[in-house]
């Protein structure tokens, strides 16, 4: 399984290019999946929905399931939260996993990095960063990609997992 992750700061337009990279992979007929961290809580159904009246019930895991999709749902109550090794084997195949957030997986990552932010760069401290995508010129070896192309972002990451 190919997988990279892309690291930055809040505001630094992660989910942004992410969702224009996984259009232009897909657009190339690639299969994507993506994994994202969440940093607060956060809920996928809504009030009043007989899975969310299922959860509340007491269920462990609910399964939906329709013609369109099918979506799984687990209550850790109070079980320690899943590591990226856990959540990637629950993947189905595909060409190429996109991690957003898991700032510190010990997996190759591009950095987010926009200069209005002003954060401290991550690369220096991460040897697992690969490259960053800016959108001002940094001082590194590292390759620079533009945070506004993502089609060279993908160009990048294709060329990564070839090597």
């Amino acid at each position: 399984m190919n997988v990279i992750g892309f690291a930055g700061w809040s505001g630094s337009g992660k989910t942004t290019l992410v969702e224009q990279v996984v259009g232009v992979l897909s657009a190339r007929g690639l299969a994507v999946s993506l994994v994202k961290h969440a940093h607060h809580r956060f809920d996928i159904d809504h009030e009043g929905k007989d899975s969310w009246r299922h959860r509340q019930a007491g269920c462990r895991e609910v399964l939906v399931s329709s013609d369109q999709r099918w979506s799984l749902t687990r209550e850790l109550r109070g079980a320690p939260e899943a590591t990226l090794d856990e959540l990637l084997g629950k993947l189905g195949d595909c060409d190429l996993v996109l991690v957003e957030g898991f700032k510190r997986a010990p997996i190759p990552k591009i950095e987010i990095r926009r200069a209005v932010v002003g954060e401290p760069l991550l690369f220096p401290g991460d040897p697992h960063i690969v490259a960053v995508a800016t959108d001002a010129p940094l001082a590194t070896a590292l390759p620079q990609l533009d945070i506004n192309d993502p089609a060279q972002v993908a160009d990048f990451i294709v060329a990564y997992f070839e090597r």
